[in-house]
């Protein structure tokens, strides 16, 4: 049985998109995956299933959400072991050490080359950072996510790939509860 993360992009965002987290996990469980918890409000399911067509899986999730609550949401899924290497692969985090709230990640629907993502023409103040790490662009934000050009919106227009971005902190315990049975 293999463990995955569920990320929704764009629920429960300035009222946009309204879902219960109790609603959405009930609504999940039901498609039969086994041990399905909600991480906050925006849009985190962390679950185990014996499916392993990634691709497929995020579908029946989307498809659900639509059916049960009228939206249409994109949903991006990764395995545990996914998301762990993101986090274990952060460069930016043990060098830099200090808040969590400083840095986040923004995790790309779609792959792109490490080509692609060094072309490209980071409008970073001083101290801001951006590294590429698998299928996800690893950001330090010492002047706050809210204040920075790298944001969800600069990449996906950049780079032509939906996207999105969580928080440090949610990373870590998303990878928390994806050890948890």
């Amino acid at each position: 049985m293999t463990t995955y993360v569920a990320l929704l992009r764009g629920i429960n965002v300035s009222g946009k998109n309204p879902i219960r987290m109790p609603a959405l996990r009930d609504s999940v469980s039901r498609l039969g995956f086994r041990d399905v918890q909600a991480y906050l409000q925006s849009g985190n399911l962390v679950f185990r299933t014996d499916q392993s067509d990634v691709a497929t899986l995020a579908a029946k999730i989307k498809t659900n959400i639509t059916q049960d609550f009228g939206h249409e949401v994109p949903v991006l899924l990764l395995s545990a072991q996914d998301l762990v290497l993101i986090a274990h692969s952060n460069p930016l985090w043990p060098k830099s050490g200090g808040e969590e709230t400083l840095f986040h990640c923004t995790f790309l629907f779609e792959p792109v080359s490490p080509a692609a993502f060094k072309a490209l023409k980071l409008p970073a103040v001083e101290g801001e950072r951006a590294v590429l790490v698998e299928s996800a662009i690893l950001l330090h934000c010492p002047h706050g996510y809210g204040r920075t050009k790298l944001n969800n919106s600069f990449f996906e227009r950049a780079l032509g790939v939906p996207a999105t971005t969580r928080n440090w902190r949610t990373v870590l315990a998303l990878q928390a509860l994806c050890t948890v049975p």
